[in-house]
């Protein structure tokens, strides 16, 4: 079974930064496209951003272009996402994702494991 956790969040203020981190269990991981998801209160889980298997391409939400950046590290079976500049719109709770697709995908139907979420909070 493939277990995500992830780690990283906090409160932080408007512009400031946070790394978040995604480790997963088993024997598979650079099997998985990864992504992050975000889903703040009474609003659907949207796509934040999405890594290939060998990390050679990425994807990002319009939202957070230029300001998140997402890498691996497949010998330490671990996925994150640096975040930059942080508005208080980016409050969330952001979950790490793993897929099988063999193309990088952004839809959360495409995504078979989930981890338990991390809040982040930006405050003004």
């Amino acid at each position: 079974q493939v277990q995500l956790v992830e780690s990283g969040g906090g409160l932080v203020q408007d512009g400031g930064s946070l790394r978040l981190s995604c480790v997963v269990s088993g024997r598979t991981f650079s099997s998985h496209t990864m992504g992050w998801f975000r889903q703040a209160p009474g609003k659907e889980r949207e796509f934040v951003a999405g890594i290939s298997r060998n990390g050679g391409s990425t994807d990002y939400a319009d939202s957070v272009k230029g300001r998140f950046t997402i890498s691996r590290d497949n010998a330490k079976n671990s996925v994150y996402v640096q975040m930059n500049s942080l508005k208080p719109e980016d409050t969330a709770v952001y979950y790490c994702a793993a897929s099988w697709s063999i193309v990088l995908v952004t839809t959360k139907e495409r995504y078979a494991y989930w981890g338990q979420g991390t809040q982040v909070t930006v405050s003004s």
